[in-house]
């Protein structure tokens, strides 16, 4: 049994209380992870502001890049070893989580290319006296929140920018998986970073309503579902404090009759089946012309049947479980109620192979049938479950795809040039990928709109959050104001 501590100040503790993570391919407890009561919650917090006012806000921003770009280098050369801690945290197959580690590397890499130029301006006045000019701040301490589905990748997302800005963080990690965030800051310690710039909590929601309660931060990051999110942007709008929120998704899928069929097909599995479901950006609508609508079902559905489910820490594993209980049980009673709703199983369902019994298995599922009103095409389900849905018109599947409360992703294949720049500009997403599904790029920015949350992460626009701009005006002029007058410039 793996015994973790958290990372606070630079140094390693616990408070005494633990829980026990279990492994979702054998449902054995594998590691034990501390607890945080409000005192550690606390502490980091304070540590991270003292760390921000003595040291990390002043640091040069080239210093700041070479231990951003050091991390970097010990992810890359850990990639293995973290990839078999989150696989066996979350039951995400290895092939996936050890690529992950490198983007993760990647997006470090990224931000600290950014941390020497976050640039002022000078701005010409009215008034030829008076110079003015901006500067690109810190906002300060940053609460980090990360989701048990992808916590490495995620965490990227947000603690590049915010180090490479110049912030003091305080990372969450979900209880469901907690093992690789901890794994992570015993590199962030040998990289070198002062003590309190990275500190790491851990337990459950109530070490995550502390910190969003708390009146000693600055900003807080959230990646994870939608009632957590509300929850946390109550406690933010107690202090005012900013949010960037990435929360759920019904993403649209949408196959034209035009399209590359193969390729369509495994834009279609890629965008359902990959990380069992388990991903915010999930496809799990597949909108598709009625010509090909039949033919398309039929072909994802054979493909499913042959996916290889099993140890998530085999190479040739293409399918994991989903990563715990609570959200095994979610899954199946949604699959369970979508026949009284009127829509058809085509495969999938409860796994019957005694060799996975012991694990949190269910095998990919494809339904048909299903009316895009329907509870299985509304709700979230965050497992691998497709909704195979007609449609006739080009403004019927923009209709379709935008009939939904959330707005994070979507696909639209086609090879209709003018149609995908048509229907791109008008679905109501953050990401539009055309032709392709489930890409990720450090450059490329990443968020949603409606129930799917704001604020964007990756690129250039996922640091500008982490700064605030202040403004320095100057009168260079001998004149003495009149005290009753406001003066324009």
């Amino acid at each position: 049994m793996e015994k973790y501590q958290m990372f606070i100040n630079g140094e390693w503790r616990s408070s005494g209380e633990s829980f026990e993570s279990i492994n979702p391919y054998n449902r054995e407890a594998w590691a034990l992870i501390p607890q945080a009561s409000e005192k550690d919650v606390e502490d980091a917090i304070d540590a991270a502001r003292t760390a921000f006012k003595k040291t990390w806000r002043n640091t040069p921003g080239l210093q700041r890049a070479k231990l951003m770009n050091k991390l970097a280098d010990l992810l890359e050369q850990n990639a293995a070893h973290m990839a078999l801690i989150e696989s066996t945290d979350n039951g995400k197959i290895i092939k996936e989580t050890s690529k992950q580690m490198v983007f993760a590397a990647r997006m470090y890499r990224f931000y600290a290319s950014y941390a020497d130029k976050l640039y002022g301006q000078t701005i010409p006045l009215d008034n030829p006296n008076f110079f003015d000019y901006t500067l690109c701040e810190p906002v300060g301490v940053v609460v980090l929140i990360t989701a048990w589905n992808s916590p490495i990748q995620l965490l990227a997302n947000k603690l590049g920018p915010a180090l490479a800005a110049g912030n003091c963080v305080v990372i969450k990690p979900s209880e469901q998986a907690s093992a690789s965030t901890l794994e992570f800051a015993k590199l962030v310690q040998e990289a070198g970073f002062p003590p309190g710039v990275v500190n790491v909590v851990t337990g459950d929601g109530k070490v995550g309503d502390c910190l969003t309660r708390s009146t000693q931060i600055d900003k807080i990051s959230f990646t994870g579902g939608s009632q957590t999110g509300r929850l946390i942007g109550k406690n933010a709008s107690q202090n005012f404090v900013p949010l960037t929120l990435e929360l759920g998704g019904k993403s649209p899928n949408i196959v034209f009759a035009d399209a590359d069929f193969n390729k369509a097909v495994a834009g279609a599995i890629a965008g359902i089946f990959a990380s069992s479901g388990q991903t915010c950006i999930a496809g799990s609508r597949l909108l598709v012309q009625r010509p090909i609508y039949e033919k398309m079902a039929e072909a994802i559905a054979e493909r499913a049947k042959t996916i290889k489910m099993g140890n998530p820490l085999d190479e040739s594993t293409q399918m994991g479980p989903v990563a715990n209980e609570m959200q095994y049980q979610r899954i199946m009673q949604a699959i369970e109620s979508v026949e009284a709703e009127g829509a058809k199983i085509l495969c999938g369902g409860r796994v019957t192979d005694s060799a996975l019994a012991s694990g949190y298995f269910i095998q990919p599922t494809v339904l048909v049938d299903v009316a895009n009103c329907m509870k299985v095409a509304q709700e979230e389900i965050f497992g691998p479950v497709l909704s195979v849905i007609p449609f006739d018109e080009e403004d019927e599947a923009i209709t379709m795809a935008n009939d939904s409360v959330y707005g994070l992703a979507s696909g639209v294949w086609t090879t209709n040039l003018s149609r995908a720049h048509r229907v791109a500009k008008q679905i109501d997403a953050g990401t539009v990928w055309i032709n392709t599904y489930r890409t990720s790029a450090a450059q490329a920015p990443f968020g949603g709109v409606k129930q799917s949350g704001y604020g964007r992460e990756r690129g250039f626009h996922a640091i500008l959050p982490y700064t605030r701009t202040k403004n320095v005006m100057i009168d260079m002029s001998d004149e003495v104001q009149d005290p009753f007058s406001i003066r324009t410039n």
